[in-house]
């Protein structure tokens, strides 16, 4: 156990002060406070993704910045993605010449961090704690559960993440991320959305890795040391964050 600190020490560093820096946030509970601190991450985001894809249009920044900015006025930020989309297919069919690509950052990460913002909005601080718990316990649960008994490789895209690790992690998020969701859901609800976020989760992770080895690079970014880009960090929230939502929709 002490190796494994030892070995990883500027990434749990790096992690516990980010736990204490979200931890402040949601005890100020305040939605003009969440959407600054989503909103930087959200922009920061923005501009990893831009790179990943190799994208370069300052334009793109400004309608990521209006999208934002609406999101706050808006009573459901989720309906911006598919005004987004909208413009972006008046703009191929007009302008012949318009990069389609442009579309990819709005689609990753832009739609899933407005997913974060629309959580707390209907369902509040517990939510976010209740996504902040599952996903993060599927990360360290699938990290530790792989180092003592992962054989079994989980998928050529992370050669690192192991069968084994992934259920470890997904068992220890639902056992724990349920008893949480217990504030807002009854028992089998909370259990059913735990578990289906963290599958989510799994497969957010397994995604930024996907789009990593597409951009051959090892980090989106050097932002967080330990950890690497923002996405690197957000990655599994930012699927995961979507499915709690559109699964606490569909059973409360």
């Amino acid at each position: 156990m002490t190796k494994i600190f030892t070995d990883y020490q500027e990434r749990w560093l790096t992690g516990i002060g980010l736990l204490a820096l979200v931890g402040f946030i949601g005890w100020i509970d305040s939605f003009f406070v969440m959407w600054v601190f989503l909103g930087v991450i959200y922009m920061l985001a923005f501009y990893e993704a831009m790179k990943l894809f190799k994208l370069v249009s300052p334009a793109a920044y400004f309608w990521a910045v209006l999208l934002w900015i609406s999101a706050y006025f808006y009573p459901n930020p989720d309906d911006l993605f598919f005004l987004v989309a909208i413009i972006f297919g008046a703009s191929i069919a007009y302008l012949h010449n318009f990069d389609k690509r442009l579309i990819l950052p709005f689609l990753y990460p832009v739609s899933g961090i407005l997913f974060f913002l629309i959580l707390y909005k209907d369902f509040g601080i517990q939510a976010m704690f209740w996504l902040l718990v599952t996903v993060a316990l599927t990360d360290v649960g699938a990290f530790f559960t792989g180092k003592a008994i992962g054989k079994t490789k989980f998928s050529d895209t992370s050669p690192n993440k192991t069968l084994e690790g992934v259920i470890g992690g997904i068992i220890v998020a639902t056992i724990f991320g349920t008893y949480v969701g217990l504030y807002i859901a009854p028992f089998w609800i909370a259990l059913i959305v735990t578990l289906v976020t963290a599958v989510a989760s799994v497969f957010g992770d397994l995604f930024e890795s996907y789009l990593k080895r597409e951009a051959g690079v090892k980090d989106s970014g050097d932002l967080l040391p330990g950890h690497g880009g923002i996405l690197d960090r957000i990655d599994g929230y930012l699927f995961g964050a979507p499915m709690m939502l559109i699964a606490l929709r569909a059973f409360l």
